[in-house]
C-alpha cells in the first residue's frame, strides 16, 4: 500500500521526500521494486508460500471446495 503511494506521487515529490514523509528507508521501496521485476531476490519463504498456494488451491478445488482451513 505504501509502495503504490509512494508510485503516485514520486513523480512530483521524487522518491526520498515521499519515504521521509510516510516514514518507511527509501532502501526498502526500492528493495520491493527489484523484487518486483526479479523473484529470484524473494525470500525462501516468500517462494515456499507462493508454492504452497497453488498446492492449497488444487487441493480445495479437487474437493468440490468444501472443505475448510483445516482439512485443507
Amino acid at each position: 500500500m505504501m509502495m503504490l503511494f509512494v508510485d503516485r506521487n514520486k513523480a512530483e515529490y521524487g522518491v526520498e521526500p515521499v519515504c521521509r514523509q510516510i516514514q518507511i528507508a527509501p532502501s526498502s521501496y526500492y528493495e520491493h521494486k527489484r523484487r518486483e521485476r526479479d523473484s529470484d531476490r524473494l525470500p525462501d519463504r516468500i517462494k515456499r508460500d507462493m508454492k504452497l498456494e497453488l498446492e492449497i488451491q488444487r487441493v480445495w478445488e479437487n474437493n468440490f471446495r468444501v472443505y475448510g482451513v483445516r482439512k485443507v
